[in-house]
């Protein structure tokens, strides 16, 4: 049975949990909804893709008011990605700790972590694995590429969320959203020997694919979430153009479907 449940609201269309664990809203992002026009139609969340700034702006708009009518977009987290492995985390949300958090975020990061009410966050992709965990008092959104599957970011975020929750990792729910799946991902011979050294021959499919999806999974039951609640419906973006980006797909040109989170007060 599948983890995610599909919405539409006013246009945007989403796929979120059936129930609001924690108090948290979230949900992944599909491109339909939008504003933006040729590769980027319509709902590109991308602020670094080539789109035009105000047709983003109404995009992200749009997708906040179907995520939580209390998401305001001025107080919207949204780290520059860089493919590494830093988590900022949120522990305040006056305007000053707030306005340091976004600053922060666009410095360079991979993933928020959240424990206050009213902030709402938003990661974008175009292959890489969005993943959303989920606590009691809190989330954590994570961009996983492989440099950051590699470096094991999902795992890091959930000690994070831990340390500023209060929450077990046993306790939490993590949520694999949509990406490019194992059998559409080949590369280098080189690069696939790394991964089965860190993570086990089962993450390669053949001989040059890896499934990011499993060493993120393997990477947060690491980190003390049960295997029971860290869910993939393995729902491809690149096999799937018409609902989501693919960058491989596109030959590169392509806006950005995003994982979107806020807890509601």
């Amino acid at each position: 049975m599948a983890s995610l449940t599909r919405h539409t609201v006013d246009g945007v269309t989403l796929l979120g949990g059936a129930s609001r664990p924690g108090g948290v809203a979230f949900a992944f992002t599909e491109r339909t909804g939008g504003v933006s026009a040729g590769a980027h139609a319509s709902l590109n969340l991308g602020d670094a893709c080539g789109d035009d700034p105000a047709c983003v702006r109404e995009n992200r708009r749009r997708a906040l008011a179907a995520l939580s009518p209390k998401a305001d977009p001025a107080r919207l987290v949204n780290p520059l990605q860089v493919h590494g492995d830093k988590v900022v985390c949120i522990t305040a949300d006056d305007p000053e700790s707030l306005a340091a958090a976004q600053a922060e975020a666009r410095s360079g990061a991979d993933a928020v972590a959240v424990s206050v009410p009213g902030v709402p966050v938003l990661l974008c992709y175009a292959d890489c694995v969005p993943v959303m965990i989920v606590a009691e008092g809190g989330f954590a959104v994570v961009h996983s590429g492989w440099k950051g599957t590699y470096a094991r970011i999902a795992g890091t975020a959930a000690a994070d969320l831990a340390a500023i929750t209060g929450a077990h990792p046993r306790t939490m729910s993590a949520y694999i959203g949509p990406h490019i799946l194992g059998g559409e991902y080949a590369v280098d011979p080189g690069l696939a020997e790394r991964f089965a050294a860190a993570f086990g021959a089962r993450v390669l499919v053949g001989a040059r694919n890896v499934d990011l999806g499993s060493c993120i999974a393997s990477t947060l039951v690491d980190a003390g979430l049960d295997a029971a609640c860290i869910f993939d419906d393995e729902i491809s973006c690149f096999s799937n153009p018409d609902r989501f980006f693919s960058y491989r797909a596109s030959g590169g040109t392509c806006g950005r479907h995003g994982a979107l989170a806020i807890m509601e007060g």
